[in-house]
């Protein structure tokens, strides 16, 4: 089937991604959605957006709202779907029915299809018998061959029913693109359920009717629909239509190895947005996740992606998700953020924390969130001192190097918008030195910095006059170390020289004075 891929012209495939909106867009689907529009994008080719709402109870606007948030953030474009339209549209399976009907006629007619009444109970006891005798469970074909008299008796009295294909009999293979020849014996599945009504197909005849008509080429998906191609490949044939290409993606696994699952690590998209992690970050992690570059590389934006991606490079094993991989990933890409443009994402975080406040004269705005600048004046809320959009890039750009996700920037630099810091007075002791000698650290650090011979308060001056001042004593630690608890009430930050710059020097001999005190 690789080798078929040598015979497509440039512009003629056709993919689609298809999720239900019945709850928020997966890391599977994600990932499925990634694969295709690679693969379109591969041969100049269409990749669609199709919203399967047919799970009427279950399906709501705001899931499809988030499938779409969702892989627009992550810049996952569709030339078709439901927001945009299109040449073949609707794009949501609800909007179909017409279509649905023209072809479970026609099955109807050529009685393919047939009307079952049976009834929850009944199929529920037989389940269980042909269970209890080690049968898989099927259909018995209680309905199969109802009479004309019988069918329209049950019509007439209104009675509920479903329609269900019948199913001949005998092996149905198909070549998939990545795995090869897979075969399976019809008989275990049996009659199945095709329709609630005349207008309502159920999951495998809505897709099959779906591809002919959106005219899709080629159909990517999660391997646990492998045992779905089948059916309609069956139904297929049923209606006389030509079936696409089929490749089933290898599961995604968690750290167990068991199926990634909400109850095993499985998290949404915009949760994951949410945590601070960066679009770019997590289109890498998934596009490594069941496809191998054949090279130690690691590191491909969406454009390398789409220059390097292969249908050769998909593995068919089991894809393991290792957040720490992601969480690498992530800062990798942080750091290659423009103290500008980073400051701008870490922003909504530091503002949605009450740390600090956008305003502009006496007008509040509320913050944008992915990083749309709205105003470069600020205040910190708990003082309601004023600071500049550079400031906050002082601050931010402090801790690039150490970042992993956006949302780390509140307890990395709280200490920087707060008016007095709360941390136990053995933080600030230094291995062995008493609370006494501690106390003559800071009044001496106090002393040096409140001089009256005035010095550029500037990073470097700091840094060699207190370290010249550290060498005197003989050990640096027992001058750093309270120093930089003073100024931060952490056990771990970025340097003190750094930090006490930003802070400026009143701020800085402030908390030197409040660290004594707790002595």
């Amino acid at each position: 089937m690789i080798d078929d891929l040598k015979l497509i012209r440039p512009g003629e495939v056709r993919v689609r991604v298809a999720p239900s909106p019945t709850g928020p867009l997966h890391i599977g689907v994600t990932r499925t959605a990634l694969f295709n529009y690679l693969f379109a994008k591969k041969y100049q080719g269409s990749f669609i957006l199709r919203i399967e709402d047919t799970d009427v109870e279950r399906s709501k606007k705001e899931w499809e709202e988030d499938v779409i948030e969702g892989l627009k953030w992550l810049g996952i474009e569709w030339q078709e779907g439901p927001d945009i339209g299109g040449q073949y549209g609707p794009y949501r399976q609800s909007g179909r029915g017409e279509i649905y009907q023209k072809y479970i006629q026609k099955l109807l007619d050529e009685k393919k299809i047939y009307y079952c009444f049976c009834s929850k109970e009944e199929l529920e006891a037989h389940r269980n018998y042909q269970m209890s005798i080690g049968e898989p469970p099927r259909y018995s074909g209680k309905c199969r061959d109802l009479s004309p008299k019988d069918l329209k008796k049950n019509l007439d009295a209104k009675k509920s029913f479903v329609l269900r294909f019948k199913t001949p009999f005998r092996k149905v293979g198909f070549l998939d693109m990545l795995r090869g020849k897979i075969e399976v014996e019809t008989d275990a599945f049996g009659d199945m359920t095709v329709a609630k009504d005349l207008t309502t197909p159920l999951y495998n005849l809505a897709c099959i009717i779906d591809d002919f008509e959106m005219k899709i080429t080629h159909v990517i998906r999660g391997e646990d629909h492998i045992p779905n191609t089948p059916k309609q490949i069956l139904l297929a044939e049923a209606l006389g239509i030509e079936p696409p290409k089929y490749l089933h993606l290898p599961l995604i696994l968690g750290l167990n190895k068991a199926k990634l699952s909400k109850r095993h690590e499985a998290r949404s998209v915009l949760e994951y947005k949410e945590e601070g992690y960066l679009p770019e970050a997590i289109v890498n992690f998934l596009a490594l996740l069941g496809w191998n570059p054949g090279t130690p590389r690691e590191i491909f934006s969406m454009n390398s992606l789409i220059q390097e991606f292969s249908i050769e490079g998909l593995q068919s094993g089991g894809a393991m998700l290792n957040p720490q991989k992601l969480t690498w990933i992530n800062a990798f890409y942080i750091r290659q953020k423009s103290p500008e443009k980073l400051t701008e994402l870490c922003l909504p975080y530091l503002i949605e924390s009450g740390l600090v406040e956008p305003f502009f004269g006496q007008e509040k705005y509320p913050p944008a969130y992915g990083g749309e600048l709205i105003t470069q004046q600020f205040k910190i809320k708990e003082t309601a001192e004023e600071i500049s959009f550079n400031f906050l890039k002082k601050v931010v750009g402090l801790y690039q190097e150490r970042l992993r996700k956006l949302s780390e920037i509140v307890e990395l630099t709280d200490f920087f918008f707060k008016k007095e810091l709360a941390y136990p007075k053995e933080l600030l002791k230094w291995q062995e030195y008493s609370c006494k000698e501690i106390k003559e650290t800071l009044d001496r650090l106090k002393k040096i910095l409140a001089r009256p011979k005035p010095i550029e308060w500037i990073k470097e001056n700091l840094e060699r006059i207190l370290m010249s001042e550290a060498e005197k004593i003989g050990d640096r630690g027992k001058l750093l170390w309270p120093l930089r608890v003073a100024l931060t009430g952490k056990k771990a930050s970025a340097g003190p020289f750094e930090i006490a710059e930003i802070l400026g020097k009143e701020k800085t001999l402030a908390r030197i004075k409040e660290a004594r005190k707790k002595l």
